[in-house]
């Protein structure tokens, strides 16, 4: 016999209303606003200023209510928190404190991190565990992020991730042969992972009283030496997740959209290119920002919002995370996957 199937049954997406534009970033930056939208790609993102109750669990339980809609809490067996590791709190279990929020009392959760590459992690695991556990039916993968709160506008050695945005994202798997997920790729490469970090308030550098009056911020001490090692590896890792992904997945058939994290817009055309898709085939999510994980989620929601998507259309979701980690899973998408709450929740 061969393994069970499973399927992506419901995702969802929850964004804030606030936003910084490109107007704002220049002005805080100091880089020209024509800049920040060609070169960045950054038309606005998404922020959750002055939202100090949204807080990343927040975020990650109103997607999963979107994605939830018309289920029941309690026919749930698994949650993964797929978020950000900047959480509410230091050392916490973001997801067990989703999972009782949201009353999913037969539910058993954890937390899992890869950084931007957590929601194609996520996806692996959870059809994995459900493939060797015949008492894991139906699992819901959800995260918030608020990273938008590390960036520092004035850190020169940081503007590639100026574009970090605030934002919740969940999905639903089940145990059915529609939309089904197909093959995952994962590459990491360990020489970049001191590359990006916060300095501040880890066991090396803990935090003092010294420290609490100081905003915390994600920084690149090599700046100059991580663009060579990324130039020399990263879109050659990249196009070897997808193709791998696909050509394991659906080898007859070539992809038909490409779900993809936001990046500059040279190094998205960058991959576009070799793998022969048009633009159409690829959102570019200029209006959003990067939130990590969830860009993949959002990038399909616009994709059915715009019926650019056709039943037996091969997908794949394909991100990287600092650290670092190239990923990409593979899906045939059969119908709608968001509830037409979540599509009206994509409202740039």
């Amino acid at each position: 016999m061969g393994k069970t199937k499973i399927g992506i049954t419901s995702m969802g997406v929850w964004l804030p209303s606030e936003f910084e534009d490109a107007g704002k970033i220049s002005l805080l930056s100091g880089i020209p606003k024509d800049v920040v939208q060609e070169k960045m790609g950054i038309n606005r993102k998404c922020r959750a200023i002055g939202k100090d109750d949204i807080n990343p669990s927040e975020m990650a339980i109103r997607a999963a209510k979107i994605a939830l809609k018309d289920m029941d809490p309690s026919s749930i067996d698994m949650l993964i928190w797929t978020g950000s590791e900047y959480k509410d709190h230091l050392v916490w279990s973001a997801g067990i404190y989703v999972q009782e929020q949201l009353g999913l009392k037969n539910a058993f959760a954890f937390d899992a991190s890869a950084r931007c590459s957590s929601n194609v992690l996520g996806i692996k695991l959870a059809k994995s565990l459900m493939q060797t556990d015949n008492n894991i039916n139906k699992v819901l993968l959800c995260g918030g992020h608020k990273t938008g709160e590390l960036v520092d506008y004035k850190d020169s050695s940081s503007r590639f991730l100026y574009n970090l945005a605030d934002g919740g994202s969940a999905i639903v798997l089940e145990k059915t042969d529609v939309n089904e997920v197909l093959e995952t790729s994962i590459i990491t490469d360990g020489s970049f992972s001191k590359d990006v970090l916060i300095e501040n308030g880890g066991t090396v550098n803990p935090i003092s009283s010294e420290l609490n009056n100081q905003k915390l911020s994600l920084t690149c001490p090599d700046i100059t030496g991580m663009r060579e090692r990324l130039a020399d590896r990263s879109l050659d890792n990249f196009l070897k997740v997808i193709r791998n992904a696909a050509t394991s997945s659906m080898p007859e058939r070539p992809i038909d959209y490409l779900s993809l994290l936001h990046m500059k817009k040279s190094a998205h055309d960058a991959i576009l290119g070799p793998l022969e898709l048009g633009e159409e085939q690829s959102i570019y999510l200029s209006n959003y920002g990067h939130f990590g994980a969830p860009d993949q989620v959002v990038s399909l929601g616009l994709a059915e919002k715009r019926k650019i998507l056709n039943s037996g259309d091969h997908v794949v979701l394909a991100s990287a995370g600092i650290g670092y980690t190239w990923s990409a899973v593979s899906i045939r998408w059969d119908e709608p996957i968001f509830p037409i709450t979540a599509i009206n929740e994509l409202k740039y």
